[in-house]
């Protein structure tokens, strides 16, 4: 931890507000409602750019949560900043998916064991070749363990995170990426996964399908908010 570093230019908290276990929605809202209905003695330790963060206590265990953004972006400014300045050290990405595959249902959890992208954020390391964007296998362990003893539907596999939300109407370049094996697509992972590496931490991305590309069946805004508890309650058995 970089003590001279905080508060950051994006989190406002100070020294030993944020633990070293946090789940990260994207949506701040979704922050606030894990905080609210499943962390005791939250108290909130960031509202900088309206981009709440909290920290109380599940089941005897202090944790984090706090809101990213979308975009590779955006959570690669807050993942940068929680890990090298804040000594975050298990970062679990909580956030919602389009499936690529008709086996992938709405409402699955999926859980991004690998991170493919369009994005060129991971570029920016300047590696040699092509980074393989890959979660922790101790958290992703753990995760798959909880959601078998919860009896869930839930996939494990590759992701594709896309910089873009509104795909433009062009035929497809190539192969497609469902025909790889591609499970579901959001838009954060990459980033995640390339900073914990750097910074020598865990991350995990755990999905809840929101809406199908296969079929076109979509939940609404609120229940993305709000209902998708499944995933919250597995991340957090994860601290």
């Amino acid at each position: 931890m970089s003590e001279s570093k905080i508060p950051t230019p994006h989190i406002g908290a100070g020294e030993g507000e944020i633990a070293e276990s946090i789940l990260l929605p994207g949506d701040p809202l979704r922050a606030k409602y894990i905080a609210d209905n499943f962390l005791t003695d939250a108290a909130q330790f960031n509202a900088t750019r309206n981009m709440l963060g909290f920290t109380g206590f599940y089941k005897g265990k202090r944790v984090s949560v706090m809101g990213t953004g979308m975009g590779c972006p955006s959570i690669g400014i807050y993942s940068y900043e929680l890990i090298h300045f804040y000594g975050c050290r298990n970062l679990i990405r909580v956030g919602t998916a389009g499936a690529l595959r008709p086996d992938v249902k709405v409402r699955d959890l999926v859980f991004g064991m690998g991170a493919c992208t369009t994005s060129n954020y991971v570029k920016q390391f300047r590696l040699p070749g092509d980074y393989s964007c890959i979660c922790s296998f101790e958290l992703l362990e753990k995760a798959v363990s909880a959601a078998r003893e919860r009896g869930l539907e839930y996939h494990v596999g590759n992701i594709l995170s896309s910089d873009m939300f509104y795909n433009p109407d062009l035929p497809p370049a190539g192969t497609t990426w469902d025909r790889m094996g591609v499970l579901a697509v959001e838009m954060e992972s990459a980033a995640l996964y390339s900073n914990a590496a750097y910074g020598g931490a865990n991350a995990l991305c755990i999905l809840t399908v929101s809406d199908s590309l296969v079929t076109g069946e979509a939940t609404t805004a609120e229940e993305r908010q709000t209902s998708f508890t499944d995933m919250m309650e597995v991340a957090l058995e994860l601290v």
